[in-house]
């Protein structure tokens, strides 16, 4: 006669039924970021746009090594004497010299930093609005998505460089002031990339499971949506970055910038420099520009990748 009760009984090979699916997800995800990743490292438009961010990283942390000279003022020699305005690229300046005799490339390298603090912040701050909104429409719909998807369709109709000037020449050219109105601006697209992404997820049955088992709206979005849809958060990041550069610098350009006109900033020296193209001066307007179009490419490159790996 056996024991019900003993160490073989059927009670003891029992395993949660909710327990076996969770864990089984979570490898599926583990070994699915691992092929991600094998992919992205195969890429070389991946790592080519890599490199070229982590070079201007590098340029911005390191600035006064990399420099040659003051960003500030005009180019002084080892003997003491000034090497003069406008003068073209050469061994003394690599990228020649601006109108007041400031060396182009030391104001390059310095400008990049302003970009490189800027930028980053204010993508993170709207991926990271863009992220909650987009997971509480998604999910519960109804009026709450109604009014807030016409509120954001209310922005989208609107120029972002225009709602960029208005709030910056009201609010002020701090540089807080610069992130807050750009990470504003981008969160309605990017909260309507996530609640398209979270609608999907929304409708498969891991979704439908949890909500039978009775788990709360809060867990199903941060524990069961969420995981699954990180790949369009970091896409919308990087797709974001490039933007936020590229606005950035128009502000700039267009004079909303957040330091004063003597300091190093790519789009303030486009725009004090521009007009000597006239003159053949060329190279105080080009390298800034230059300078510019790497790094956006660069951060386009890796977001192009990133989001060509997850729909694979």
């Amino acid at each position: 006669m056996s024991d019900d009760n003993g160490s073989g009984g059927p009670e003891t090979d029992l395993v949660p039924a909710a327990v076996e699916p969770e864990i089984d997800r979570a490898a599926e995800r583990r070994q699915a970021r691992r092929e991600r990743l094998r992919l992205l490292y195969r890429s070389p438009a991946f790592v080519i746009g890599t490199l070229i961010v982590a070079f201007w990283i590098f340029c911005g942390l390191f600035a006064d090594v990399i420099a040659r000279y003051d960003p500030l003022d005009p180019v002084r020699l080892a003997d003491g004497s000034i090497l003069g305005a406008r003068l073209p690229p050469s061994s003394e300046a690599w990228f020649g010299t601006d109108q007041i005799g400031r060396d182009v490339y030391s104001r390059v390298i310095w400008g990049s930093r302003s970009v490189l603090l800027t930028a980053p912040s204010a993508a993170i701050l709207a991926v990271i609005m863009g992220t909650l909104l987009g997971l509480v429409t998604g999910f519960y719909r109804g009026i709450v998505d109604d009014v807030i998807s016409r509120i954001i369709e209310g922005f989208l109709s609107i120029p972002v460089i225009l709602l960029a000037l208005l709030a910056a020449t009201t609010l002020g050219t701090s540089r807080v002031v610069i992130i807050t109105v750009i990470a504003v601006l981008f969160t309605p697209v990017v909260t309507r990339t996530i609640r398209a992404a979270v609608i999907a997820e929304a409708e498969l049955d891991y979704v439908t499971s949890a909500r039978l088992r009775g788990e709360g709206g809060f867990f199903i979005m941060t524990r069961e949506i969420y995981p699954n849809i990180t790949g369009t958060v970091v896409v919308e990041l990087t797709v974001r970055l490039g933007y936020a550069i590229f606005t950035v610098a128009t502000l700039a350009f267009l004079g909303i910038a957040s330091g004063d006109v003597t300091t190093p900033d790519w789009g303030v020296d486009i725009n004090q420099t521009f007009v000597l193209i006239q003159s053949n001066q060329w190279w105080p307007t080009v390298f800034p520009a230059l300078a510019i179009a790497a790094l956006v490419i660069a951060v386009n490159l890796v977001a192009d990748t990133i989001d060509r790996v997850n729909k694979a």
